[in-house]
This record gives structure tokens, sequence and C-alpha cells, in this order.
């Protein structure tokens, strides 16, 4: 084969953080809408089913960043797309129905996160979501989908009425054209409501499979109180939530204390090994960019120029940028004196 020949059969380079541009608008339900994108420049978009992207805006003069899931399935690698609920009040959800128009650039950064059944294979799974919490578990399930993939897939996906299930009429489709997909609604207008004498009767088996949850932070306490109560082995249960609350800091004073300085700001302030940076540069007065405190979104992404810390994130960062000295403040906790680009 000629190196021409070769260079025509060449695939894209794998898209990076960067500028994407909007392709197509759909509605999916009265406040729900997908945003197809592409990136500006020739890429494909290579990601795990469950994966978010953390999209960097310019809203009103001042810049914010939020998380959404990735609602397409990496078996289609030329678009990605974000599933969005419009939220009465939301600074972005509503600068998103409003202005993402075919036509527009956005920046992002991602993919990112941990929750994903390519870290999580098994022959059963049972899918759990409620809302919006249905974009993660839509993208593995267009993933096995597009795959032909022999597992078993129950997917019990509750909602406020019939016309606010989101992707219903994919997943009926689906459901009638796969035999091992199993997918049931439950509605709060029916006066139903997911507990273990339902899933029982829905999933006997329930015991036996792999558990992803996705929803508004109640619905999946009560799924981790119904499946611990059914003694389901926990191990088993995985659970990924954007609904990011402003996080209550548990400070835990270990008597060892270290600086931290702050190189743009010259700020120089002390921590304990119990105490995460962000959490220390809080107490003492330092307002950082920050967004889940999860260690999830990489919103407090920086780089540490000097010192060591203990990061135990949720996969808010990769790998090759840990290698280059970034940190995630949020989830950081000094091992000793830091010095830091902030």
């Amino acid at each position: 084969m000629t190196t021409a020949a070769m260079t025509t059969l060449s695939l894209p380079p794998t898209w990076g953080d960067g500028l994407l541009v909007c392709k197509q608008v759909h509605d999916v339900t009265g406040d729900v809408r997908t945003f197809v994108l592409e990136p500006t420049e020739p890429r494909l978009f290579r990601h795990d089913p469950g994966q978010f992207l953390t999209l960097v805006l310019d809203i009103e003069g001042r810049p914010v960043e939020r998380c959404y899931t990735i609602s397409s399935p990496p078996t289609r690698p030329d678009l990605v797309a974000i599933t969005v609920k419009r939220v009465p009040g939301g600074l972005v959800s509503n600068w998103l129905h409003d202005r993402l128009t075919p036509g527009t650039t956005v920046r992002a950064r991602g993919p990112l996160g941990q929750f994903s059944i390519a870290r999580h294979p098994a022959p059963k799974y049972l899918f759990l979501s409620a809302g919006s919490g249905v974009t993660p578990v839509m993208s593995m399930t267009r993933t096995l989908y597009d795959l032909t993939h022999p597992v078993d897939v129950v997917f019990v996906h509750s909602a406020r009425t019939f016309d606010d299930i989101i992707f219903r009429r994919e997943l009926e489709f689906i459901a009638a054209t796969a035999p091992n997909f199993h997918v049931v609604h439950v509605l709060d207008d029916r006066g139903e409501q997911l507990n273990t004498d339902m899933l029982r009767e829905i999933a006997p088996d329930f015991l036996e499979r792999e558990v992803f949850t996705c929803g508004p932070v109640g619905y999946m306490e009560a799924v981790r109180r119904m499946l611990s109560t059914a003694c389901f082995e926990m191990a088993r249960y995985h659970e990924e939530s954007f609904t990011f609350e402003k996080p209550v800091v548990v400070e835990h004073d270990t008597g060892q204390g270290f600086k931290i300085e702050f190189t743009r700001s010259g700020r120089t302030i002390d921590c304990d090994a119990g105490t995460s940076v962000l959490a220390a540069a809080s107490r003492a007065g330092i307002t950082l960019p920050a967004s889940c405190a999860q260690g999830m979104c990489g919103t407090c992404k920086t780089t540490l120029l000097a010192g060591s810390v203990d990061m135990q994130h949720n996969g808010g960062i990769r790998p090759r940028e840990i290698a280059n000295n970034k940190i995630l403040l949020c989830c950081s906790k000094p091992l000793d004196h830091l010095v830091i680009d902030a």
C-alpha cells in the first residue's frame, strides 16, 4: 500500500479539551433538549459510556462551568450529545436552551468520570434512573444496543408523568427489537414509587446484577437504602450525581500543619494534613474556582509547583494531567509545604 493510500485510510485524531460547535438541537420533552455537538476541527470523540463533559461558558460577563453527562454512545464518535433539562431559575440550563443554537460554539473539557460499564463489565445490569439522571445510563444502553452486546439489561426509569419520560420512544424501540433489554417506567402521577417489592417483580434476580444509578440526591439515597435493606452487595452499586450542593466541610486537625503558598495572589495560608486545600483556602477567605467539591468536575484543577498531596478524586482529572503536576484542590490534602499556581 502506498503512503498516499495509507494517509487516506487513517482516522482523524481524537478530540481533547477545546471548542465544540452545535450542529443540531432536538426537543426531547417539553423542558428537555438534546444538543448535538461536533469538534470545530476534524476529530473523533472518544469516551466511555457514562462519562461527562464540563462546559466552560461566559454568561453575562462571568465564567461559569457546569458538568453534563454525554448522552450519545462512543459507538458514534463523529458527534457528541448532551441532554439538558431546563431548570426554573437555572443559570446554565436556561442559557443553553435559549442561546445554544446550530452554529454556536462552546468550550468544553473532558471527557471525564468513572461512572461507566466500561469499568465494571458484567453479564447482567440493572439501570435505575430518575428525571434527567437517565442520560448516562442512556449512553450505556445505546452502546450495548449498537454493539449487539449479549448482556441482560433491566432499565427502570422514574418520571413525574408519561410525557416527562426522556427518550421514551427510543427506549420502547430498543426494548421491542432487543430481547435482552427490559424497560419499565415508574410514574409519580400514577401513584407509583420504586420499592423492593416492585423491584423484585420487575427483576427477581436484581441481587445478582451490577447496578448503575443516577438521579436526584433524594432518589439515590432511597435506592441505596432499598438495596442495602435487601442485602445487596454494595460493592456492585455505582452512582453518579451532578446535583452539586454546597458541601459540608469537615476538617480534621491532625496537629501536623503545612504552609500553602498561592503564587498568583501572593497569599500564604496554614493547612493541616486532614483538610483539603480548597477548604483551607475558603477558611482563610480566599475564593478559588470550584463547583462540585467532590473531585468530579475538574473546575478547581490547577498546577502544583512544589510539594506533594494526597489526592482522592472521582474522575475529574486525567492520569496525564496528574503526571504534569495538576491537582484538584477540592480533594487534595497536603503531605508537606505546597506552592500552588493560583
